[in-house]
């Protein structure tokens, strides 16, 4: 990755302490992949973009997310940090939060609860469904060039 723009390069060298000497270069090849793939960000979304669709050892890179030990914990502590170093060094910080009902039935979901199911329901009638309800931050900032939050 020593092709990196160094303002960039600076941002991606943050999560390096997560990671052993051997699986770094894989999830640093991911990071920046993840970044610029456009669509579904897969791992072989990450590779087509980094110009490694041919690799002939592409399991390594899945391993980095399913085999690797790594902390997302630790990584979800750096992220913010990096995102309002960016786009937020100056002025208020201004975050925003939803929640996702995502359907999933099975034994095996541990975490499934029932929650009121916001695209069935109205206001006289209430549907219930059973899943797992995600919550999203999102650190809202205006972009110059787009004219909006």
């Amino acid at each position: 990755m020593s092709t990196l723009p160094p303002e960039f390069s600076i941002f991606v060298v943050a999560f390096e302490p997560l990671f052993s000497n051997c699986i770094w270069p894989q999830a640093q090849v991911l990071f920046v992949g993840a970044i610029l793939a456009t669509g579904k960000r897969t791992v072989t979304a990450a590779l087509r973009i980094m110009g490694l669709s041919a690799e002939k050892h592409f399991q390594n890179y899945h391993r980095v997310l399913n085999r690797a030990v790594w902390s997302s914990l630790a990584a979800s502590r750096i992220l913010p940090g990096l995102l309002v170093t960016a786009f937020a060094p100056h002025g208020p910080i201004i975050v925003g939060l939803d929640d996702t009902l995502e359907r999933r039935r099975g034994v095996k979901i541990k975490a499934k609860g029932i929650y009121r199911d916001p695209v069935r329901s109205s206001h006289s009638h209430f549907v219930k469904t059973s899943g797992l309800q995600w919550l999203s931050l999102m650190l809202l900032v205006t972009i110059p060039w787009a004219k909006r939050v």
